[in-house]
């Protein structure tokens, strides 16, 4: 593993205990709430994820980690910033809310994103609930 890589992977998934991330974690009615505020949604997930679940309605699909574990934050960062800015409020969803949750530390705590939400339980909770979804288009990128 190359030091950038490494690197990477330590801002990723370490983080000091007394510096924890302030990402506000949502449930499923916080989550519907800021939906129908307009808040844009990213979602990390796959898109082979995405087909298989669907997605929810106005969500932006940015894969983040591709089926290898593999990322490109730059390439990542690029993209959302075609959806949304540091100071602006935005939502995470992944499946189960861990991928997202990750993200979510590094932008918070690391790059300086003001208000970073993240779906605790990701679209799995939202779907067991029988909350609505939309079939994944390229549109919805």
């Amino acid at each position: 593993m190359s030091l950038l890589r490494k690197a990477l992977f330590l801002l990723l998934f370490t983080s000091p205990a007394v510096a924890l991330a302030e990402v506000t974690e949502l449930d499923n009615p916080s989550l519907q709430a800021l939906q129908e505020q307009g808040v844009a949604i990213i979602d990390v997930r796959r898109e082979d994820e995405w087909l298989q679940t669907g997605v929810l309605e106005g969500s932006h699909g940015i894969t983040f980690f591709d089926a290898k574990g593999r990322y490109d934050v730059n390439a990542w960062l690029n993209e959302l910033s075609k959806h949304v800015s540091p100071d602006q409020p935005f939502v995470l969803i992944c499946a189960r809310g861990v991928r997202s949750s990750k993200i979510a530390e590094l932008l918070d705590k690391r790059l300086g994103y003001e208000a970073v939400h993240n779906v605790t339980k990701g679209i799995y909770e939202w779907i067991k609930k029988e909350k609505p979804v939309v079939k994944w288009d390229q549109a919805n990128g």
